[in-house]
């Protein structure tokens, strides 16, 4: 398996146990379970999101911003320039920083 499928296995399988985190807090909410437990799980995805975030830009970074034009970018990359692609990583940093 090459680097990239295996990483975007491990995204896969950390979103995966997100989602279960989220129906889990849902069953919570629907069972009526003490308020400060159900804001620990909701603070528990919130990191748990925030990590796959950082893992996503970090390989974006890599890929398509560094990478660029060495064919290790993504297809929407490709037609940006280099200087593109960092004004964009600044839209993007500012959205997940808030």
């Amino acid at each position: 398996m090459t680097d990239r499928a295996d990483s975007r296995k491990k995204l896969t399988t950390r979103l995966k146990r997100i989602a279960g985190q989220v129906a889990g807090i849902q069953r919570m909410v629907d069972e009526e379970r003490y308020c400060v437990d159900i804001l620990t799980q909701i603070a528990a995805v919130r990191s748990a999101l925030d990590s796959v975030g950082v893992e996503l830009l970090t390989e974006h970074v890599s890929s398509c911003v560094v990478g660029h034009g060495t064919e290790s970018e993504h297809e929407c990359a490709k037609p940006m320039t280099q200087e593109q692609l960092v004004e964009e990583v600044k839209t993007v940093l500012g959205r997940f920083l808030k």
